[in-house]
């Protein structure tokens, strides 16, 4: 160990670190771009008008309402806060960034495919593509929740906090509402007749799942703020779809105003709990 390291206690950067942290930086870009084309930006479609409107406002009864897809561009300055964050060099050797590095990565990437399957019309790859990037949203929410065990683990401060926590758990909120938006947008689409049972049951079914992930997350997150906000705000969306909006369904707008209600009471209650303990 040479005496620089020695003396910091941190080891020095291996060509491992530096090819995570390209990687990172390189699917940011490519996120970019491929939100410049979902966005209908110079080329591409906008993504509620793109796979014949399938994901549109007034698809499905699950469908968010357009104001929804606001968040994108919190979570995109997220990713890209957090490429530039684990870029600096007093991060690159950091235990959590080895851990979260790849799976933030392959979430760009995902998100990035995902937009493209939409562009070419292919609403049927879209569903296991969106279904892998859910997959590994919560490999990383799961890793940031390392840290509660593991001190090499946890933020170094709360701008960490902020850009690495913050991100990954607002990504997960909303991605997890959006996968259940293009399952049923993709089963719609396929002639999905519902076995015999009315459309406004399912929705409400539906929501409700979505509702149970977000206590789940609550609850696995010690009352993590960042994706009951961002889950919560998918499901209130639903509800202004619906109520103010086609199709209109007054029970699945009630099902989303409860269920956004819910993710962050729980969520506050579980925070509450945490602080308490300590």
């Amino acid at each position: 160990m040479s005496t620089a390291t020695a003396a910091t206690g941190r080891r020095t950067a291996t060509s491992g670190d530096r090819t995570r942290q390209i990687v990172v930086a390189v699917s940011a870009l490519v996120a970019i771009v491929g939100d410049f084309i979902g966005a209908g930006i110079v080329v591409g479609t906008p993504i509620n008008q793109a796979a014949g409107g399938a994901l549109a406002a007034d698809a499905t009864l699950i469908a968010p309402g357009t104001g929804a897809f606001q968040i994108w561009g919190v979570i995109y300055l997220g990713l890209v806060a957090y490429a530039v964050w684990q870029f600096l060099p007093a991060q690159a050797t950091a235990q959590r960034h080895q851990r979260l590095g790849y799976p933030i990565a392959w979430s760009m990437l995902l998100n990035a495919a995902w937009i493209l399957s939409i562009q070419a019309d292919l609403l049927w790859l879209s569903i296991p593509v969106i279904a892998a990037l859910l997959v590994v949203l919560v490999i990383a929410f799961l890793r940031t929740r390392d840290g509660a065990s593991d001190r090499a683990l946890r933020p170094t401060g709360r701008l960490d906090a902020l850009i690495t926590d913050g991100t990954v758990g607002l990504y997960l909120g909303w991605v997890s509402v959006a996968t259940a938006a293009n399952v049923t947008a993709g089963l719609q689409a396929a002639g999905f007749d519902g076995l015999g049972i009315a459309p406004e049951a399912w929705a409400v079914v539906v929501v409700a799942v979505a509702t149970a992930v977000g206590v789940a997350l609550a609850l696995r997150g010690a009352g993590r703020i960042a994706p009951a906000l961002s889950l919560a705000w998918g499901l209130a969306w639903i509800a202004e779809a619906r109520l103010a909006g086609a199709p209109h369904s007054v029970a699945t707008g009630v099902a989303g105003l409860l269920g956004a209600l819910i993710v962050l009471a729980v969520t506050v209650a579980v925070r509450a709990r945490a602080a308490e303990k300590h």
